[in-house]
């Protein structure tokens, strides 16, 4: 599956911190029940990889991506153990050419316009805006959209399900990421009631398509 169609399957991607492996695959089938396939698992954490292994052979009805990809030998790790797509905080020379032709896709982060042009001299039509809030948030993007309407974004950091909506309005924002559905806390708790309701709430916020 291609990142444009990845990023339109819900409005919001849970960003996800696994603690202990046993937790990816009942938290993999409660983000999926309460609406939201598209699973961006980080590797800040010991578990990351496996983690990603283990969705992606349980539960198939999810699109598992790998998060805080900081290098080549990271991505290619990820991509073996099952990672449909690939998501960075920035974006480095040597990594963009690193994956360059790989058929999973990166999706970039950048913070600043220089760096959305630099993407977009690459090819790129879809980047993550990090850390999104601390970035200048919604009205950094608005004031993006008119010189830079190439490029779609996927707003993620500091993004809470009160503050979604003012980004999914955006005609350049194809989805948010977010983590207010995946506290750890609850997922040590194996609350995957509570996750699956926050989940519900997520997948219903509304997205603004252009023509």
């Amino acid at each position: 599956m291609i990142l444009a169609d990845i990023l339109r399957l819900a409005p919001v991607i849970p960003v996800v911190i696994i603690d202990e492996v046993k937790d990816a695959v009942p938290l993999a089938r409660a983000l999926v029940k309460g609406g939201l396939p598209v699973i961006e698992v980080t590797l800040r954490t010991g578990a990351g990889l496996q983690a990603i292994r283990a969705i992606a052979d349980e539960v198939p009805e999810a699109v598992v991506g790998v998060g805080t990809v900081l290098t080549e030998a990271q991505f290619d790790k990820s991509v073996a153990a099952g990672a449909q797509f690939a998501v960075s905080p920035g974006a480095t020379g040597q990594l963009l050419d690193a994956v360059s032709e790989a058929e999973v896709q990166l999706l970039p982060g950048v913070a600043t316009a220089s760096e959305a042009m630099a993407l977009i001299e690459r090819g790129y039509k879809f980047a993550k805006l990090f850390p999104a809030e601390a970035a200048g948030g919604a009205a950094l993007l608005a004031a993006l959209a008119s010189p830079l309407p190439q490029l779609k974004f996927c707003p993620t950091g500091g993004v809470t399900l009160e503050s979604a909506p003012k980004y999914l309005k955006l005609p350049n924002v194809v989805c948010v990421g977010g983590s207010w559905m995946v506290s750890r806390a609850a997922i040590a708790a194996g609350d995957w009631e509570c996750i699956t309701l926050a989940a519900s709430g997520a997948a219903a916020l509304h997205v603004h398509r252009t023509p």
